[in-house]
């Protein structure tokens, strides 16, 4: 029921904002799967979402050097990215105020300009920057 009701308040916010870039089908493939390997997410609002142990690497090619998943300039606030799998994403500008990525994979992951005020590292240490 607790996923339910978070992946209806997600698509909820997803589709009443109109600044998203996220495609829509990429969207629901994550909601439907809890995976969303070769999406685009950039923009999304996925703040306070329940997203632990999702795969979210590998998505399409942005560029030559970017290989996972298009989270630019998504919104994660308070998220819950435990054990999931950012490897190869694209967080360039992303909010990651307050997420816990603990025992997430972040190898080779994009995150210039990523928001990491007060968010838990995979390491389990807690990191202040862009606060």
């Amino acid at each position: 029921m607790k996923l339910i009701l978070t992946a209806l308040t997600v698509a909820s916010t997803m589709f009443a904002s109109s600044a998203s870039a996220a495609d829509p089908a990429d969207l629901q493939k994550l909601l439907d799967t809890g995976n969303c390997v070769q999406c685009d997410l950039s923009g999304a609002d996925l703040s306070g979402a329940d997203l632990g142990g999702t795969n979210l690497s590998g998505a399409k090619l942005i560029s030559a050097n970017l290989r996972g998943a298009n989270l630019r300039g998504a919104k994660l606030i308070s998220a819950n990215l435990r054990g999931a799998d950012l490897g190869g994403t694209n967080l360039r500008d992303a909010d990651l105020s307050g997420a816990d990525l603990g025992g997430a994979n972040l190898s080779g992951a994009y995150m210039q300009g990523a928001a990491l005020c007060n968010t838990t590292m995979p390491d389990g240490s807690v990191i202040y920057s862009g606060c």
